[in-house]
């Protein structure tokens, strides 16, 4: 059972930093279990709130009501750029899913998901499996990313999205898409991080890789011929190309000096700390790929497959993100603005027009 007893009062919510016009932010907690979430519903003018749930390990409460806020928001962002018909939002599960993770404990999710009658739709995300979803399943039928709902596991069409997203920021960049001796940082090798690694060392990227976990490391290397660093010192690596993939706020005052690399692309949600730190990328010539446009794969492919389809809609949507990352690319120039910002306000564009 988590050892952490989660307490964040009502004040705390709607005075949150994070907080932005959020819908609904529900506490869940199951007893028997040892179940401690948050459901965040950021907006649903578009449709229901579609956004995965993340299991971590937070230190506190705080923490993880912080990235239920922050991840939420981004989703719906998300949704509205990649023209879904949905809304966005997002769990958390305050456990460590190597150790708390029980198959009870994601039914007992799944049944306070079922609660909320559809407003939000879960899928996985840090720490959640598809066998996981496939438990949630088993409690509401407001779950995405299963068998019975389409194409299972949306991690290969969110790397694929990202790596369409990097050929793009590449042609921007250096004036082709040809990742044929590039030099690639992917930092964060999890299911979405080693499937982007596979199409860039078959593109003939050469990469340097990093993860806490130490055997996806040595996978990687074996697999891609890759060079290892510390995680911590990804974004230092001389590269043409850093694509953090691992959990969010990794760019900021302290990593974006050091920061090498001329394009920063990768699948981690929130990767900016701060809204300032776009600014920061932009003044040192670093062209952003805004990290909700980029990692749409995964959402696109839940959203669009159909039970016992293929999945060719949902890859020709999934490429597109290089086509929707161009137009962002040029309008930031146009307008001596930084992506992310153009990013936004077309999102803000469409949900307005909602």
């Amino acid at each position: 059972m988590n050892a952490l007893t989660p307490t964040v009062s009502t004040a705390v919510v709607f005075d949150h930093p994070e907080f932005s016009e959020h819908e609904d932010v529900i506490f869940a907690h199951d007893a028997a279990t040892g179940l401690f979430a948050i459901i965040a519903v950021h907006d649903t003018r578009l449709g229901p709130a579609l956004g995965g749930c993340r299991m971590w390990p937070y230190d506190h409460a705080g923490d993880a009501l912080t990235d239920a806020l922050r991840l939420s928001r981004g989703m719906t962002y998300k949704n509205a750029v990649a023209g879904l018909p949905l809304g966005g939002g997002k769990a958390v599960i305050i456990a460590d899913p190597k150790k708390h993770k029980t198959p009870g404990l994601m039914e007992a999710f799944g049944l306070h998901v079922d609660r909320l009658g559809g407003a939000y739709i879960t899928a996985e995300d840090v720490g959640i499996s598809p066998e996981d979803m496939e438990a949630v399943a088993r409690s509401t039928e407001h779950v995405r990313g299963t068998r019975e709902t389409g194409l299972g596991d949306p991690s290969p069409y969110t790397a694929l999205g990202v790596f369409a997203g990097i050929q793009a920021a590449a042609r921007h960049v250096y004036g082709s898409e040809d990742l044929g001796g590039r030099t690639v940082s992917v930092q964060g090798l999890g299911s979405v991080g080693f499937g982007l690694a596979g199409h860039l060392h078959k593109a003939g990227a050469k990469l340097i890789v990093s993860d806490i976990d130490a055997p996806a490391v040595v996978r990687a290397i074996d697999a891609f011929d890759a060079i290892a660093v510390d995680p911590a010192e990804a974004h230092m690596a001389p590269v043409d190309i850093f694509a953090p993939c691992a959990l969010g706020a990794g760019l900021n005052s302290r990593t974006i000096p050091r920061i090498s690399a001329k394009i920063v692309a990768g699948a981690a949600n929130n990767q900016l700390q701060t809204e300032a730190d776009g600014a920061r990328l932009k003044e040192r010539g670093i062209l952003y790929a805004p990290d909700y446009v980029i990692n749409a794969g995964g959402v696109i492919s839940i959203a669009l497959a159909k039970p016992g389809s293929g999945d060719n809609t949902v890859r020709h949507q999934t490429l597109a993100i290089g086509e929707t990352l161009t137009e962002i690319f040029r309008r930031a120039d146009s307008e001596d603005r930084s992506p992310e910002k153009i990013a936004d306000e077309i999102a803000e564009e469409r949900l307005a027009a909602a």
